[in-house]
Order: structure tokens, then sequence, then C-alpha cells
């Protein structure tokens, strides 16, 4: 009985001695009232802070990346500070499938073309989900059109679409696509003009024109080493920045059909196809026909 009451007075040494040195109530019971005794007002506080914290936190990506970007138009992006960036996209020849001779060659004309220029210049690669969906489209359009084709000949073809469509979806692969970016900025002191409107003219013909000098110079030295460069217009900016921020979004709802279904149109009165407009002329005809008609019964 002895040995018990020294046994568990020490046990007891040992817990106050533990609650003393990690600062926490030695009765156990008084812990569970200051927690639940905490003021309503003090919890709602801190709550209220926390959700401030996360709000003040969140990154504010598409204002940080466009807060200098004026407007996308004439092939060109523009900057607040009136400078301008022109971009051409790049078709590269296969360099690994030439001869060491050919692939020196590629080398010097690439390397003079950059000891040429005196200018900043850009390359900027862009990794894009394969997109089969117009092969597959003019497969199933020649297949509707063939009228020579037997049944089995239709089933093999359907089987092909729908493994090609259950491919692209189910194993993606990818495409690299290149561009160079060239940026100019125009010296507004340097222009002299009547109005506003005719500065704005300037500005834009003289940066739309230094622009396209360094790209035809481009253009014409890399030639010679069998790759091609094409301007990037004002829609192929936009599809680029889509294909940017959408790269998994864009298989589905690819840029083009966006296009043709008019979503980034700011009127109805966007370019039309010639077949479409007769379209709509007829139905127009076909409406105020049927209205004409009510008005007459209604007399």
């Amino acid at each position: 009985m002895k040995d018990l009451i020294i046994m568990g007075t020490f046990a007891l040494i040992l817990y106050v001695f533990y609650k003393i040195m990690m600062k926490e109530p030695i009765l156990p019971w008084k812990e569970k009232q200051t927690t639940d005794s905490a003021p309503m007002n003090v919890k709602r506080k801190s709550k209220k802070k926390k959700h401030e914290v996360q709000m003040e936190q969140e990154p504010q990506l598409f204002e940080e990346l466009f807060e200098n970007v004026k407007d996308i138009s004439n092939h060109m992006i523009r900057f607040h500070d009136n400078s301008f960036t022109l971009i051409g996209e790049v078709e590269p020849v296969n360099y690994f499938l030439k001869s060491q001779e050919e692939q020196e060659a590629i080398d010097v004309v690439f390397e003079s073309w950059l000891a040429t220029i005196n200018y900043p210049v850009g390359f900027y690669l862009q990794n894009r989900f394969i997109d089969i969906s117009e092969p597959i489209e003019n497969m199933r359009k020649n297949m509707k059109k063939s009228e020579d084709l037997n049944e089995a000949a239709i089933s093999f073809g359907q089987s092909m679409i729908d493994d090609l469509i259950k491919w692209q979806t189910e194993t993606p692969r990818y495409e690299t696509k290149r561009y160079l970016v060239f940026t100019h900025k125009v010296n507004v002191n340097e222009i002299n003009a009547d109005s506003k409107e005719e500065l704005e003219e300037k500005i834009i013909e003289k940066a739309f024109s230094e622009l396209m000098r360094r790209l035809n110079t481009a253009k014409s030295q890399l030639r010679k080493a069998e790759i091609n460069i094409s301007l990037l217009p004002t829609e192929g900016i936009y599809e680029l920045l889509y294909y940017t921020f959408n790269r998994r979004k864009a298989v589905k709802q690819r840029f083009k059909d966006m296009v043709e279904n008019e979503k980034n149109a700011l009127y109805v009165t966007s370019d039309q196809s010639d077949e479409r407009i007769e379209a709509v002329k007829e139905v127009l005809e076909e409406n105020e026909g049927k209205a004409e008609g009510h008005e007459e019964r209604a007399s």
C-alpha cells in the first residue's frame, strides 16, 4: 500500500511538471471552460479576419498580365506607352532529317541573321493539343458524298472515325507552335499631326511599317534555310492568347468554332458568306409575307 501511494505521488508530480512545461492548465476542466467560454464576437472576428486575408492573397492574374495592354488591332498588340508588338508564325525546317552539310548551312543562315539585327527579337514556343477534328469532319463529309460505298466500307469508315475521336479525347498529343515576337516603341514627339485622329493614324502606320520591315528582313534571310515566316493577323493573336489560357478547354471548344458561331463578334453585322446572307434574306421575306397576310385578314 505504501508503494502504491509513493508511485501515485510520483506520477502526480510528473503530470504537474509536464503541464507547467507545456504551459497548459493543470486541471483539465479549466481548459475546456476557457475554450467554451470564449466570447462569440471574438470568434466571429477571427473568422472574418481569416476570410479577408484569403481575399487579399487571391492573385489578379489577368489584370496583372494585361494591365499595360491598350488594344489588339491592326495585326499588333498595342501598349499604353505606344509600344507595339507584331508576331510572326514560323514554319521550321525538319533539322534532324537533314545531312551534316545541310545542317551547317542552316546554322550559318540563322547565325548571320542574328548578327545583322540590332533590335530585340523574342522567341515564343507554345505547346497545343493536336486537334484532328477537321480531318475527321472531312472524312465524314466524304463518306456522305460517296455513293459507291457498300455497307462494309461505311461501317469500317465510321468505326475508324469513332476510334480517332476516342484517341483524341483519351490520349491527347502535343504539337509545338513557334513564333517570332518583334517589339517597337514609337516616339510621339517625332510625329507632326494637326489633330488627334491624324496623330493616331500616323502612330499606327509608323509602328506597323517598322515592324513589318523587321519581319520581312527575317523572312528573306531565313528563307535561305527553308524556314518560312508569316504574319500573324489580329485573329491569330486572339487565337494565340486563347490557347495560352485555355489549353485543355481549347480541345473541345475550339477558337475556330467560336469565330464561326459569332461568339466573339461585337455586332450581328459581322462578315458573312453570300450563301448565308441570301438565306437570311429569304427568311426575312417569308416573315414579311406572313405578316402582311395576317394584316389583310385582320382588316
